[in-house]
């Protein structure tokens, strides 16, 4: 019991610290970090952009394996900030994701929008916003 245990810890710390390299390597290479400095001019602040990601990452993996939920007792009001961060993160992923790779002038050309890129944009961001609402009034609600 005891050899089988320790391999499978060696088995799920190799998996986590592979796992985790990736993200670092994709946040890395997205230059998300950085892009969020500059943009909001809060460059004094790198320690604790650092600190939230690495805090927010261990405290999501552990509470998954330990098959954790949050409930809070101050009811609906708070999860709209919660919410609302959830959704600048995942955005300024999908953002940094579509800048680095220049999707949408490559998508632009090829599909013959050279010209309207607005209306490329716009749909975007309609399908993201229909896509979300559908699935916080359908799933969540019921």
């Amino acid at each position: 019991m005891g050899i089988k245990v320790l391999v499978l810890f060696f088995i799920g710390l190799g998996g986590g610290i592979a796992v985790g390299s990736g993200l670092v390597a994709f946040l890395t290479v997205l230059g998300i970090v950085p892009r969020l400095m500059q943009l909001s001019k809060t460059y004094e602040a790198t320690r604790s952009y650092e600190w939230s990601i690495i805090s927010g990452s261990v405290l999501g993996g552990w509470m998954i394996l330990a098959g954790h939920t949050l409930s809070f007792p101050a009811g609906t009001l708070l999860l709209v900030p919660i919410g609302l961060f959830c959704g600048v993160f995942v955005g300024m992923l999908a953002a940094a994701l579509t800048e680095v790779l220049n999707v949408l002038p490559i998508l632009a050309k090829r599909v013959g929008f050279g010209q309207k890129i607005l209306l490329i944009l716009m749909a975007i961001v309609l399908g993201k916003i229909s896509g979300s609402l559908f699935h916080w009034i359908y799933y969540v609600n019921h």
